[in-house]
């Protein structure tokens, strides 16, 4: 049984003992510590926090517990029911909250579940402060309400049309591109909430759509992950022939890969080249990925011109990046599109508008799309170590061991990333385990892995 507490929420198993997982004990406090922060740090007076969830079988537990406890330290609630991560994040900035709950553990399992804590813009918490609210719950530090202040509970089911207006309003969601087009795609939606939202946004762009694992019950049909060892049924479908494009959904609706329509992986990596290509087209400006997402989008982006910026691996240090260098796109390399136009956070509705707007102008083919951009490939590993071993200490020593080298490009704002003339390593420390990850990219699968292959060796040799 697992908790993991991180800068991506407070993500852990349902059931078992107090302390070791997401029980209602521990979701008690940890709300209590997240509204005792916003209390803090609030810039107006009101008392209102955005509760969305995905459509996880825990899912009703878990928002009962979260919304009891934010009425019970005085804040209102407005639960916005079943709802993709996205779609609440923009819910706190159009309601006006002061912050908002997303009950997800986005491509988890089906016995993971999360309380993923946003900001009054709609964003992530930051580390910084993100610490600060474990450190309130450590300490057990906050008051609840008398029952003359107790919070109110409100039900809002308006929140999905108003997502879907949002992107559909979009200056470069050319609507009536996509509906001349006349599209005809299949989705595989993983039994959460992308096969509530995602009819309407796909019908309303006039794009004929079937569905596979369509029916919200939480019940996903394979592992969540969109990645390809997990996809075989729908690429199967659409290798029969008749589709223009497969689209493949996480549970809460933050990333996004295709299908082409050959069947093929488009390559989940691809999904951000492809939006950040067409929005150059039209906008000049940086883009950002983390250090772990393909070399792609740089020189995709160095082909219109323009400033590729590297973050640190995780949502959050991509949004403060793109804001910090005024970024026109970004996002990460699982699927992750963030569009500032929209909003500061990764939205697979906005992906999938921008991309069929892309394909339509282009008046191509998925593949032929596909085509256009730098083929790269990436190897991801992982180097086992004991719990007692100083990560830190052998990232410095491999540091160390390149920065006088000429030929490589040396990057330490998260583990270290050795940029090579045609290829890259990435190491990072792990937050939940002792392992070093091991990302390399290259112009074929055989490069990926030997470089990546060759840099392990010399880790081992350090340890």
């Amino acid at each position: 049984m697992t908790l993991i507490k991180s800068i991506s929420g407070i993500r852990g198993t349902i059931g078992g003992r107090a302390g070791d997982t997401l029980n209602p004990l521990d979701i008690v406090k940890f709300v209590s510590a997240y509204v005792t922060f916003i209390r803090k740090s609030e810039k107006s007076s009101v008392h209102k926090i955005v509760v969305g969830r995905d459509a996880r079988i825990s899912g009703p537990m878990v928002k009962n517990v979260v919304c009891g406890t934010l009425m019970g330290m005085g804040y209102d609630v407005l639960n916005i029911g079943l709802a993709t991560t996205p779609t609440t994040e923009l819910a706190v900035r159009l309601s006006g909250a002061a912050g908002g709950i997303i009950i997800t553990a986005s491509h988890n399992p089906r016995h993971w579940n999360a309380l993923k804590l946003l900001n009054s813009e709609g964003e992530f918490l930051t580390k910084a402060d993100g610490n600060e609210v474990l450190d309130i719950a450590a300490k057990e530090d906050f008051e609840y309400a008398d029952v003359d202040h107790l919070g109110s509970y409100t039900d809002d089911d308006t929140f999905n049309w108003r997502h879907i207006d949002a992107v559909l309003a979009l200056d470069l969601v050319d609507v009536e591109a996509v509906r001349k087009a006349h599209f005809k795609v299949i989705v595989d939606s993983i039994n959460s909430v992308g096969g509530i939202i995602l009819p309407d946004l796909l019908k309303t762009l006039g794009v004929e759509a079937r569905f596979l694992n369509g029916t919200p019950d939480g019940n996903f049909a394979h592992n969540p992950e969109p990645l390809e060892k997990n996809l075989g049924g729908i690429m199967g479908e659409v290798a029969k022939g008749g589709y223009d494009l497969g689209i493949v959904v996480d549970p809460d609706v933050d990333r996004l890969a295709f299908i082409q329509e050959d069947g093929k992986m488009y390559g989940e990596e691809y999904t951000l080249v492809t939006v950040a290509d067409y929005i150059l087209d039209h906008v000049q400006g940086p883009t950002v990925s983390n250090l772990s997402s393909t070399r792609a989008l740089r020189d995709v982006t160095e082909r219109h011109g323009c400033k590729y910026c590297a973050a640190a691996v995780g949502e959050v240090n991509v949004t403060t990046k793109m804001k910090e260098v005024g970024a026109v796109i970004g996002g990460e390399g699982n699927g992750g599109v963030i569009y500032p136009a929209c909003h500061y956070g990764r939205d697979a509705l906005v992906g999938i508008a921008l991309f069929l707007s892309s394909l339509a102008q282009k008046g191509c083919k998925a593949s032929q799309l596909r085509a256009t951009f730098p083929n790269y490939f990436m190897a991801k590993n992982r180097i086992d170590l004991k719990p007692t071993t100083d990560i830190n200490a052998i990232l410095e020593k491999v540091k160390d061991q390149y920065t006088s080298r000429k030929d490589v490009q040396v990057t330490t704002i998260d583990g270290v990333k050795l940029d090579f003339p045609d290829c890259w390593v990435h190491l990072r420390k792990s937050n939940t385990e002792p392992i070093i990850r091991v990302y390399s990219e290259a112009k074929s699968k055989k490069e990926a892995d030997a470089i990546g292959e060759k840099i392990m060796q010399e880790v081992k040799q350090m340890l």
